[in-house]
């Protein structure tokens, strides 16, 4: 597994939230998705690090961030961002989201009024209906799924981000992708975060979405299939002026399947 550490510890509410700083040049804030976390984005990052400083954190509950027991749901992670980007002192970022992520980066513009230079939102969770019937099946029987052994708990989680991607993981990044919800602290934190996925966090800014005031460029894998591209092309109607721009042969892990070509993109859009 590529070595993958957040040196930086933020304090939100007597949790920790692990970040970390790199590149040089105008400020790009990267926010990941579920079941992820900032190593998924690492391939984008380590790009946009050689035209921008980016800014990447572990969400509340996720990757190397605090996971002990609390509301880790998409209505605190805009409260942490917008915390953090005072952290950051930045007043007007670049800002990209990968699934939840999008949606983090969205209520955060739309109801804590951060204002960004640009958005990028890539496969992101904004458009209702979503949740799948796992997600459903975890709702109800959350203590169940966290009781059940390390081994079988494992093999779940690994069955299940495989259905995010076109193609078949490596195993590097297949270990990446579980090994912070494995343990005493992970496995819990795995199906809290399943748990506590509620579309009300996007059905009260999906009405808002005409009033987004920043460029925005959407991204989408054609072979999507947590998140159709129906559901992009949507997005694209309702938020005015946006633009969106399909990659091929990567489904909704498209950070992992094709971060080169979603670089291009982005690359042509913010420099222009």
């Amino acid at each position: 597994m590529d070595s993958w550490e957040l040196p930086e510890v933020f304090d939100y509410q007597g949790r920790s939230v692990r970040y970390g700083i790199v590149g040089d040049g105008p400020p790009l804030v990267c926010v990941h998705g579920t079941p992820w976390s900032s190593f998924n984005l690492r391939h984008l990052i380590g790009k946009l690090s050689e035209h921008y400083t980016v800014y990447f954190h572990d969400l509340l509950g996720y990757g190397q961030s605090s996971k002990q027991p609390g509301d880790v749901s998409l209505g605190i992670q805009n409260e942490v961002l917008n915390q953090l980007l005072d952290h950051w002192g930045l007043e007007n970022p670049i800002i990209v989201g990968h699934d939840f992520g999008g949606a983090t980066s969205l209520r955060t513009h739309l109801l804590n009024g951060r204002r960004f230079e640009k958005m990028v939102l890539i496969d992101p969770v904004a458009i209702a209906p979503w949740g799948s019937p796992f997600f459903r099946h975890v709702n109800e029987h959350e203590a169940a799924f966290s009781g059940i052994p390390d081994y079988i708990h494992e093999a779940i989680v690994r069955a299940y981000v495989q259905t995010a991607a076109f193609r078949e993981l490596d195993e590097q990044t297949l270990e990446g992708i579980v090994r912070p919800w494995t343990g005493e602290e992970g496995k819990p934190a795995f199906y809290r975060q399943i748990a506590q996925a509620n579309q009300r966090y996007t059905d009260e800014v999906q009405r808002l979405y005409a009033q987004v005031s920043v460029p925005v460029l959407i991204l989408w894998g054609r072979e999507d299939s947590w998140v159709p591209l129906a559901k992009g092309q949507e997005l694209e109607s309702l938020i005015p002026g946006s633009t969106l721009r399909v990659v091929d042969d990567a489904g909704h892990l498209v950070i992992e399947e094709k971060p080169t070509e979603l670089f291009d993109e982005m690359l042509s859009f913010l420099r222009t």
